[in-house]
């Protein structure tokens, strides 16, 4: 009877966490089609600082199926561990590249479909060898697990880096450099998830009967996760104004991803329930997403077809002229992650004929 209801539990997490993707990815093109819509107006961007995209409806649609897809990710840890939830947060990446290929024009090619196709089969690994049974079942485990000092060291070395993300490297390198601010929501997201699971138990003794509301854990984890949840939207909004979606929706996952599993491991140990085959599947399950990521971000723009394999293979078609041709039509929505060497090179030439004038 336990092990059916442990089962149940493991099945309906799971079902949540694939409708949480669905949701979560549709979201990311919703908000970015606002944002286009906001920089064809002309209004200040999200990644000037501009908070223009609040009176934005289509913004506001995509931020209410992050609401959903949060809500199911919400009730999945709390039926679930977080190693089977979050790796299914690929399909997220799945849906926005294929969406975004279809309503915002961005390139989807034969080495984007791959990279979707093995990110499907990593995911399909990780669940297969991810533990079926919860490690904290009660409010009070919950806290015991806080109070581990080795989750008071990580939960201290994020808020440091954050904070430095934020203030010093922001700044610097937040327009030119996708890594800054993906950096700061995957590493507060670690935290928020922390937040989600005691809340879900939370939740979960509530409607059991038990006086929950007197426990001052609660909403110590509410309040945590609420902040959690607004920096993890500004900053991502940040990152979607200035980068392809089809670059912040594959590093956000890895990023976020490898994030929430340490932060598992430290704070609910479930890897050391796992035997040794598990252990090697997960890991094998998650460099499988990790490679098919790679081949949707780094692949991006090389405008590769089926059609072109064979001019490719007898060495007939040019793929520099192909990413020159790229490069030539990019907009406001394909913003490069750094200057191109034209462009260094013309500035370079400007400054070199200004000194000669001037001598």
């Amino acid at each position: 009877m336990g092990d059916g209801g442990a089962r149940g539990g493991f099945y309906v997490g799971l079902g949540l966490a694939l409708g949480s993707s669905a949701f979560i990815g549709s979201s990311f093109i919703l908000k970015k089609k606002g944002l286009l819509r906001l920089c064809r107006r002309g209004r200040a961007r999200a990644g000037q600082g501009g908070h223009a995209y609040l009176q934005e409806w289509l913004w506001w649609a995509g931020l209410l199926c992050m609401g959903i897809g949060e809500a199911a990710n919400f009730a999945a840890y709390a039926f679930a561990p977080a190693t089977l939830v979050t790796p299914l947060g690929a399909l997220s990446v799945l849906v926005s590249a294929v969406l975004s290929s279809v309503f915002l024009n961005e390139q989807l090619n034969v080495h984007g479909k791959i990279g979707c196709v093995l990110s499907i089969l990593g995911s399909t690994v990780m669940v297969i060898h991810a533990p079926q049974e919860e490690e904290v079942s009660s409010l009070e485990s919950m806290a015991e697990k806080l109070k581990d000092p080795g989750f008071i060291v990580f939960a201290a070395c994020v808020l440091v880096s954050s904070l430095l993300l934020i203030f010093v490297a922001g700044p610097r390198y937040g327009q030119s450099n996708v890594l800054v601010y993906v950096l700061v929501c995957s590493a507060i997201g670690s935290l928020s998830v922390s937040c989600v699971k005691g809340l879900g138990i939370a939740l979960k003794e509530l409607f059991s009967g038990k006086p929950v509301l007197k426990e001052p854990l609660g909403w110590v984890l509410l309040v945590c996760l609420v902040i959690c949840i607004s920096v993890q939207i500004n900053y991502l909004n940040k990152a979607l104004d200035i980068f392809n979606t089809s670059v912040v929706t594959p590093i956000y996952y890895v990023l976020f991803t490898t994030a929430v599993m340490t932060c598992s491991a430290i704070l609910f140990k479930e890897w050391q329930h796992m035997v040794l085959n598990n252990i090697i599947g997960t890991i094998s399950g998650f460099l499988t997403i990790v490679s098919g990521i790679f081949l949707l971000h780094a692949f991006r723009d090389v405008p590769f077809t089926p059609d072109l394999l064979p001019l490719f293979l007898q060495g007939r078609a040019d793929p520099h002229s192909l990413w020159r041709s790229t490069d030539r039509h990019q907009s406001c929505q394909h913003q490069p992650l750094l200057p191109s060497e034209d462009k260094g090179s013309r500035s370079t030439e400007e400054e070199e004929g200004e000194e000669g004038e001037s001598v």
